[in-house]
């Protein structure tokens, strides 16, 4: 337990410090934007090339990792709409509460924490995890959040329109690129390797330190805007750090019991990313869609502060 805390706590110890900075006002909030611009457009993909090129092509698109982990995310957002909408919720803020119940934080904290515990090899489950998030979870979240006011055409509108924003987005095509130069065998100069590996280098703080910040930010938006439609909080925070780790755990040990072509070790990268907190992007993506974000900025704060206990025991008790 001692060695798992001196992983984690470097990581959960960096998110409060930027709450904390932001919250004290310490640091302006209109430099937020311009940390988090720091760290998806360069930073980050920087990381994840890093971790792409240097990994096996073959775990990269494991069809064990992808089939799982894809089937799991559609359980979750299939569950949570299901309940919500149970509660008489609309679509809009059913989908959104299913996106923060399915989108772990494997960008910000997955990839490095889960390196930092497990090794390089932890690399490829967790980005592939991210990749499918980036893409499908999100994809299907906002076509679902349309269907309440537009009808299966602008559900097919808002998918097309999210898939565009993945286009845009530097991530993917970062893991992309990475996977390109493994499967090559290309070695990269070390003239042009050494600034994208200083920027790697860059990431896993830069980013932890940021998400607090955004944190803080959502947090003090929430508290200064119009008060949040329904309740729901703990409900949203059990979803993610209860049921999506155990689905996942469950998903897994099935398929290793009916001989599914799946790396013991993958597996339990998975349900521990499944364990990581919700994704800091699901309030910004609800503020745009007219969603209850100020709901799903708290399920994001409360799954953080509480993951860096419930994570860690489930390393613990994974390990």
């Amino acid at each position: 337990m001692a060695h798992i805390l001196q992983v984690t706590f470097p990581f959960f110890a960096l998110v409060l410090i930027g709450w904390a900075v932001a919250r004290r006002g310490w640091l302006p909030l209109e430099s937020i934007p311009a940390l988090n611009l720091f760290v998806l457009y360069f930073a980050l993909p920087c990381m994840l090339f890093r971790f792409a090129a240097a990994t096996p092509i073959v775990r990269m698109f494991d069809p064990g990792v992808l089939g799982l982990w894809l089937a799991c995310a559609l359980a979750m957002v299939a569950l949570t709409v299901a309940l919500m909408r149970r509660g008489a919720v609309g679509w809009n803020d059913a989908a959104f509460g299913a996106l923060v119940a399915a989108f772990p934080n494997s960008g910000f904290m997955g990839v490095p924490l889960l390196v930092g515990l497990l090794g390089p090899r932890a690399a490829a489950p967790a980005i592939v995890a991210l990749a499918l998030d980036m893409v499908v979870t999100s994809s299907l979240c906002i076509a679902l959040s349309r269907l309440g006011t537009a009808g299966s055409h602008g559900a097919e509108r808002a998918a097309l329109q999210a898939l565009k924003g993945m286009a845009t987005n530097p991530l993917p095509w970062s893991i992309a690129a990475g996977c390109a130069v493994a499967a090559s065998g290309w070695a990269v100069p070390p003239l042009l390797l050494q600034p994208v590996s200083m920027l790697a280098d860059a990431a896993s703080p830069t980013a932890l330190f940021t998400l607090g910040a955004l944190l803080a930010r959502a947090q003090m938006r929430s508290a200064a805007g119009p008060p949040s439609r329904r309740g729901g909080l703990p409900q949203g925070v059990a979803l993610k750090l209860l049921v999506h780790p155990l689905l996942v755990f469950g998903a897994t040990q099935a398929a290793l019991a009916l001989g599914v072509p799946l790396d013991p070790f993958a597996a339990t990268v998975l349900v521990l990313v499944a364990a990581l907190p919700s994704a800091s992007n699901v309030p910004m993506l609800a503020e745009r869609f007219g969603a209850d974000a100020g709901r799903i900025a708290r399920i994001v704060l409360w799954t953080t502060a509480l993951a860096f206990g419930s994570f860690t025991a489930a390393v613990a008790l994974l390990s």
